[in-house]
């Protein structure tokens, strides 16, 4: 492995777009490396970045409970809990570097939960038999990032990194085929702008939003990946999906967007829903005789705290049988009646006071007095641009950190595995992995007036006044809720090759539509949220239709990505190692034109492919 000596390093420049828990710590820790780094986010500070939502925790294999964690065994938890489709090598180095990550968090003021005798606690996630998720009650996400943005602040203030908010990235820049630059547009201003480097750093999340309706904020999107994408990246496995077992039903058709309700609850919550149909009393009212614990009776071994896949297909399956609570049968009930007759309400209170004071704010209900109602929505992409063991993408010069890249999920992510994943990038990879790209190549090799440069930002304003100049009537707004109404729908919890086919048949009529009668008001030249929806809108509807592609490819059943077709007697996932034990990277050939497929074999010699059972 090539590394750049320490006084060569100020001068390379390396741009890393987005300031999530990935993009701060990489930017801070290429910072402090003595890197000179440039620094993008949309929104108006980075410490407003989407990893601020994360409630329940991080994992580590630290062991402080003495419960039988290790290395070894995070590892096999999160390669059995991706049901066996992540790749081997990079699961392990997640699993040697997540203690590093909780040192450096700790050293960082990061205030983690403690015990009564001051060391710092853990509690259980799902998809693990062992207690090794650290938390910051419900906040652990936003802690995480105070941390991490403290870093960048730091390198901020000592002018290593140069930090450039409310802009967004519309173009990958290739020259030679190397990544040198992005071309962004301020979202004050209007102006377009390239900004050119010796790496691209693409830190943006995942996709989760293409449903519509998610628990990610409005202003995540697939934009920043999908535009890479189309400059020849390629896209990995974006079938898989993750859906949240644990969120706030849906209240009405013009919701914005849905509300996670930590994993960690299932800790000490309970999930049940009547035994009998239609039975319309008081959860109160219902004797424990007529009460189906539904994961405790089907998972003994796990519990609640099943794996996200099984535990939201389990709910859906439960309200499909009319069993279901609330406003039209779409809810479970997440009961702490017994933790709170053990453990008693001030303990509840400690751990969860947080989550019970959003949840009571947006449903007008005591969870302290009455059981919570949730039912599984969108949360997370475990697909994303295919990257090297290196974070590098096919194009060189162009790594991906975190949720944007697919690596380590699989087809299902654990609970507490995304802020690990984040921060491991970010902190202990990719300040490693980086340095023999940039050993290979010239410094300052792209110039702002080359003429791939020229033509981005001439590309990009097509793109915006294409937008502006249609002047239909249908706002992005809605053309997001017809495109989740096809994607929640038909690409959701269950898949059928009938409802991909019908969806590979709807979505380009959205899109014909959006391009005949998209309204947009305003002008590109001001802060202008409605033209911003409108790109975001349209990426995600030319990402939907990849999504389906390839589910429809995926012809079996493995994780969150359940053909109904492909199921053991029990209704379990049932894989197909023999044709399917790869990495899907689908290639883009140009508009109009079918993607192309690469599949990078999976290879597994530390343990061997089994059925997954959690009972």
């Amino acid at each position: 492995m090539k590394l750049v000596n320490p006084s060569n390093k100020r001068k390379y420049k390396i741009l890393v777009v987005g300031t999530g828990l990935a993009g701060a710590s990489a930017a801070a820790s290429l910072g402090e490396l003595g890197y000179n780094v440039e620094s993008f986010c949309y929104q108006d500070s980075p410490r407003r970045a989407h990893s601020i939502a994360a409630q329940g925790g991080i994992n580590a294999a630290k062991n402080y409970p003495n419960d039988g964690d290790s290395i070894m065994r995070l590892y096999y938890d999160t390669i059995k809990g991706g049901d066996f489709r992540s790749r081997e090598a990079d699961v392990w180095r997640l699993a040697q570097v997540s203690n590093g990550i909780i040192d450096q968090c700790v050293a960082q003021g990061v205030p983690f939960a403690r015990d009564y005798a001051g060391y710092l606690d853990n509690r259980s996630f799902g998809g693990a038999q062992v207690s090794r998720t650290f938390y910051a009650r419900g906040q652990t996400g936003q802690q995480l990032l105070l941390g991490a943005y403290s870093a960048l602040s730091r390198q901020i203030k000592l002018k290593t990194v140069k930090m450039f908010p409310r802009t967004e990235m519309l173009d990958l820049v290739l020259i030679d085929g190397e990544a040198k630059g992005i071309t962004i547009r301020d979202l004050v201003t209007g102006e377009i702008r390239v900004h050119v480097g010796d790496a691209v750093l693409l830190c943006t999340g995942g996709y989760a939003n293409v449903f519509n309706l998610s628990t990610n904020a409005r202003g995540c999107s697939a934009t920043a990946i999908w535009k890479a994408y189309r400059k020849g990246a390629f896209f990995a496995n974006p079938c898989f999906t993750q859906i949240h077992p644990t969120c706030i039903p849906q209240a009405g058709d013009y919701q914005s967007k849905l509300t996670l309700m930590s994993e960690s609850l299932r800790n000490d919550g309970r999930i049940w829903v009547p035994k009998n149909k239609g039975d319309k009393r008081a959860p109160d009212e219902i004797p424990e005789a007529d009460r189906d614990y539904y994961l405790e009776r089907k998972y003994p071994s796990f519990g609640n705290l099943a794996p996200r896949d099984i535990s939201s297909r389990a709910a859906k399956e439960a309200c499909d049988d009319g069993r279901g609570v609330g406003p039209g049968g779409r809810g479970v009930f997440l009961d702490f009646r017994d933790s709170i007759k053990r453990l008693g309400e001030d303990v509840i209170r400690e751990r969860y006071g947080n989550l019970f004071e959003m949840y009571e704010r947006i449903t007008g209900e005591n969870a302290y007095k009455m059981p919570m109602r949730i039912y599984p929505a969108s949360h997370y992409a475990m697909g994303g641009l295919w990257v090297d063991y290196n974070l590098m993408s096919n194009i060189p010069g162009l790594f991906v950190l975190g949720e944007a890249n697919f690596s380590v999920h699989g087809a299902n992510r654990l609970g507490a595995s995304a802020l690990m994943q984040g921060l491991a990038d970010g902190y202990f990879v990719i300040p490693y992995t980086v340095a023999p790209y940039l050993a290979s190549t010239k410094p300052g090799k792209a110039k702002e007036d080359d003429a791939e440069c020229k033509k981005s930002i001439e590309d990009v304003k097509a793109h915006v006044k294409k937008l502006l100049s249609i002047n239909g009537k249908v706002t992005p707004a809605e053309f997001m809720r017809k495109l989740g109404n096809v994607t929640w729908n038909n690409i959701g919890m269950a898949r059928s090759k009938e409802s991909l086919t019908e969806a590979l048949a709807k979505i380009p009529e959205i899109r014909e539509e959006f391009w005949e009668n998209l309204k947009v008001s305003g002008t590109e030249l001001e802060v202008n949220q409605q033209l911003e929806n409108a790109g975001r809108t349209i990426d995600f509807i030319e990402f939907a239709e990849l999504l389906c592609r390839d589910a429809l490819d995926r012809d079996e059943s493995c994780g969150a990505h359940f053909r109904v077709e492909h199921q053991l007697p029990d209704g379990e996932a049932k894989r197909n190692d023999e044709n399917f034990s790869y990495v899907a990277a689908w290639g883009f050939k140009g508009d109009g034109v079918p993607p192309e497929l690469h599949k990078e074999p999976l290879e597994f010699n530390l343990i061997k492919p089994a059925v997954r059972s959690y009972k």
